[in-house]
C-alpha cells in the first residue's frame, strides 16, 4: 500500500510539472502600453530550467528560467504603434503559455503621490463634461491597488490595464489623465499611465528602506518598522471596518432620536459656526459629533419647499430637519451641498436643524464663509451661521487608526518595487502636503526619493516632473513664516537635480480646499514641462524663476529667468506678494514695479533692505506672471540658491 501511495505522489508531481504554466506579474496584461525607444523588459515565472520563447509582433526573444523558475527577456526597441500580440510559452510544452492582446507601443508615465494625484476625474471640476468626452482608445490606464507590506514585493496586489473611455476614466487620477490626454494629442503617440497613489502619505512611505537608512533624518523611524508584523495590519484593518461601520450606521438609532425637535440638548456645549474641529476646543478627536440649531421660520417660508445651503463641510455629514432625514453620510467632495426641504415638514415658528458630523484624521466641521450657510425660499434668506449646540461621545468612539500606509517604505515595498523594471518614459509626482510639519527636511527627503527610483529603474536619469504645492488656507494680513512656503522652497531646490521639472500652482489653489478642483491646469503645466524637457519642444514651460538680486540704495532689484516676452501683472493691477526686510529681519509688504525682465522692490518702512520675499505664505496674494500667464515661483532671497527650470 505504501509503495502504491509513493508511486501516486510521484505521478501526481510529474503531472503537476507537466501542466505547469507561465505566470506574469499583474502589470502585464491585455491593452497595456509598452515603452517605445528602449529595450523592453518582460519577466515572469515558469518551471525551473524551462526554455522560454517570447514573441511580440514578429520579434522572438528567448530566455531560460533559473533555479527559482524566474526568467526575464528584453525585446529590442520598438517605434510607437500597435496593436500587437504578446505570446510567451515554454519550449516543448504545448498549452503552457500566455497570450496578451491589444498591446500598444508608446510612452508610459508612472504617476504617484498623495491625494491630489489620487483625486479622480469625477471629483475634479467639470467632471460630467470631461468624462463624457474621455474617448481616447490610445490612452491606457493602470491603477495599482492599495496595499502595504513589510518587505519588498515582486507583484502588485491588483490592477488591470483599461482603455480610456467614459466608463473607465471617472475614477482615475485627474492630473494623470489630463496630462496623458495633452501629451497624446501633442505628440501623437499612445500613452500609458500607471497610477500608484495613496492619500495622506508622506514621501518616506514611497522610499525604499535601504535609501531611508542612509539618512539620519529617517534612519531611526525606519528601524522602528522592525517591531511590526502582519498581524498589526490585520488589527488595523478590522478597526477601520468598525470605524467605517460607525460612520455609515448611527449607533442604536441615534439618527431617529437625536434629531427630534423635543430631544433634550440643554446640557450641550455652545459654539459659533462655521468652525473646524481645531477651533472646537476639544483637541484631537476621532468620531461623530452631533450639532443642533433652532431657527424661526416666518409664514412666507411655509408656503412651498425651501432650499437649505449647508456651506462647506470639511469631511462627511448627515442632515436632518425637524427629525426628518434630508441626506445621509455625504462627503465634502459631493458637487452640491444644498438640499430641498419639503414644506410639509416645516413648522411655523421654531424649527430644528440637526447635523451629524464626522471628525476624521484630525479634521472635520464646517469651513467658512458663514454667508454660505442659510435657508432660502428664493426671495429671502435665514442664516444658519451663529450659535449651535454640540455634543460628542453620543456614539461609540472610533478605534484609533494607525495608518500604517504612512510608515516609512511600506508603500514602496508593495506599490513601487513590484513595478521595477517596467519600461517607462518618466515619473509624475504630486505630494508634499503630508510633510509640511517638517518642511525643511523635504529638501533632503524628496531628492532622496528621486535618486532611489532612478537607481531602481536603471534607465539613467529618468525625467521626473512634479507639482509644487498650491496656495492653501487663508491670506495672511502681515508677512509671516509659512510651512507651506518652506516646503515649496524645498521643492524648487530639487530642480538642481538633472532632468527634473516643476509645475508651479501658486495661483490655482483654494483657500479652504486642500484638493483644488482645477486639475486640468495642473496637468497642462506638467505637460508644458514634459514637452520642453522630454520631447524637446521650444516652448515656455515655467513661470518666472529668481535668477539673481542686488541692492540699489533703498531698493532691491530682482532678476528672473523664464520671463518669456516679459513680466506682467496677471490682473493688470499693482504687483502684490512682495515683502522686504532690513537687518532686523522684520518683513513689511513692499511696492514692486516691473522693469523689463526685472522687478524693483522697495518700502518706506525699510530704508536699508537686505532681503526680499515673494509669495511667502500659505495662501499668498500674488500676481506676477510671464507673457504666457505662468506664475512666478515663490522665493526668499534670505535663503536663496541658484535655481534653473530646465
Amino acid at each position: 500500500m505504501l509503495r502504491f501511495f509513493t508511486f501516486f505522489v510521484l505521478l501526481f508531481s510529474v503531472q503537476v510539472q507537466g501542466y505547469a504554466h507561465i505566470t506574469l506579474p499583474k502589470m502585464f496584461g491585455n491593452n497595456m502600453v509598452l515603452q517605445r525607444g528602449i529595450k523592453i523588459p518582460i519577466w515572469g515565472k515558469s518551471v525551473p530550467g524551462a526554455n522560454i520563447n517570447a514573441i511580440l509582433g514578429e520579434i522572438m526573444v528567448k530566455a531560460t528560467a533559473n533555479g527559482q523558475g524566474e526568467w526575464k527577456v528584453f525585446f529590442p526597441a520598438f517605434k510607437a504603434g500597435g496593436p500587437y500580440k504578446l505570446s510567451i510559452s515554454e519550449s516543448g510544452r504545448p498549452g503552457s503559455g500566455v497570450e496578451l492582446q491589444g498591446i500598444l507601443i508608446g510612452d508610459v508615465w508612472l504617476a504617484s503621490g498623495q491625494s491630489n494625484m489620487e483625486w479622480s476625474v469625477q471629483q475634479a471640476q467639470n467632471a460630467v463634461n470631461e468624462i463624457a468626452k474621455a474617448d481616447f482608445p490610445k490612452i491606457r490606464l493602470f491603477q495599482v491597488e492599495h496595499v502595504k507590506k513589510l518587505n519588498p514585493q515582486q507583484d502588485v496586489a491588483g490592477g488591470k490595464w483599461k482603455i480610456c473611455n467614459p466608463e473607465n476614466v471617472a475614477q482615475f487620477s485627474a492630473v494623470a489623465y489630463y496630462f496623458a490626454k495633452k501629451i497624446h494629442l501633442d505628440q501623437g503617440v499612445p500613452i500609458g499611465i500607471i497610477q500608484s497613489t495613496w492619500g495622506g502619505t508622506p514621501v518616506e512611505s514611497w522610499t525604499s528602506r535601504e535609501k531611508l537608512l542612509s539618512s539620519p533624518i529617517t534612519k531611526a523611524k525606519t528601524l522602528a518598522n522592525d517591531t511590526l508584523a502582519e498581524r498589526h495590519f490585520v488589527k488595523d484593518s478590522l478597526d477601520q471596518v468598525r470605524s467605517w461601520d460607525i460612520l455609515y450606521h448611527p449607533y442604536q438609532n441615534a439618527d431617529k432620536i437625536i434629531p427630534q425637535p423635543d430631544y433634550n440638548d440643554s446640557g450641550w456645549a455652545v459654539i459659533e459656526m462655521p468652525k473646524l474641529l481645531k477651533d472646537f476646543g476639544i483637541g484631537h478627536y476621532e468620531g461623530m459629533i452631533w450639532m443642533r440649531k433652532k431657527i424661526i421660520l416666518p409664514e412666507t417660508f411655509l408656503k412651498s419647499d425651501v432650499t437649505l445651503y449647508i456651506g462647506r463641510p470639511d469631511v462627511n455629514y448627515s442632515l436632518y430637519v425637524n427629525g426628518t432625514e434630508i441626506c445621509k453620510t455625504v462627503w465634502n467632495t459631493n458637487p452640491g451641498q444644498h438640499y430641498t426641504i419639503p414644506a410639509r415638514i416645516l413648522k411655523k415658528g421654531e424649527n430644528t436643524v440637526t447635523l451629524r458630523l464626522a471628525m476624521l484624521w484630525g479634521i472635520g466641521g464646517l469651513n467658512p464663509p458663514a454667508d454660505e450657510m442659510y435657508i432660502t425660499n428664493g426671495k429671502a434668506r435665514i442664516s444658519l451661521a451663529g450659535s449651535w449646540k454640540y455634543q460628542k461621545d453620543l456614539e461609540p468612539a472610533m478605534a484609533k487608526n494607525r495608518n500604517y500606509q504612512y510608515y516609512p517604505s511600506l508603500l514602496f515595498n508593495s506599490m513601487i518595487n513590484p513595478l521595477v523594471p517596467y519600461g517607462i518614459k518618466g515619473f509624475l509626482w504630486y505630494q508634499g502636503e503630508a510633510n509640511d510639519t517638517a518642511a525643511y527636511n523635504y529638501r533632503k527627503l524628496f531628492p532622496m526619493l528621486i535618486k532611489d527610483w532612478r537607481e531602481r529603474w536603471k534607465q539613467g536619469n529618468l525625467p521626473f516632473l512634479y507639482v509644487q504645492l498650491p496656495n492653501f488656507k487663508q491670506i495672511q494680513p502681515l508677512p509671516s513664516e509659512s510651512e507651506w512656503a518652506e516646503l515649496r522652497e524645498a521643492q524648487a531646490l530639487t530642480l538642481s537635480l538633472p532632468n527634473t521639472a516643476m509645475a508651479c500652482t501658486i495661483d490655482i489653489g483654494e483657500a479652504d480646499n486642500i484638493h483644488p478642483g482645477n486639475k486640468q491646469e495642473v496637468a497642462r503645466r506638467l505637460a508644458l514641462a514634459a514637452n520642453k524637457l522630454v520631447y524637446k519642444q521650444d516652448n515656455i514651460a515655467s513661470g518666472p524663476l529668481l535668477k539673481s538680486f542686488s541692492k540699489e540704495g533703498s531698493r532691491m532689484r530682482i532678476r528672473f529667468t523664464n520671463a518669456g516676452n516679459g513680466l506682467i501683472s496677471k490682473d493688470a493691477k499693482a504687483l502684490t506678494g512682495f515683502a522686504v526686510a532690513g537687518e532686523d529681519r522684520r518683513f513689511h509688504w513692499a511696492e514692486a514695479k516691473i522693469e523689463g525682465n526685472e522687478v524693483v522692490v522697495y518700502s518706506e518702512k525699510v530704508p536699508h533692505p537686505v532681503a526680499v520675499r515673494y509669495a511667502w505664505a500659505d495662501y499668498p496674494s500674488c500676481n506676477l506672471v510671464n507673457s504666457d500667464g505662468l506664475p512666478a515661483n515663490p522665493f526668499r532671497t534670505d535663503n536663496w540658491k541658484g535655481i534653473t527650470q530646465k
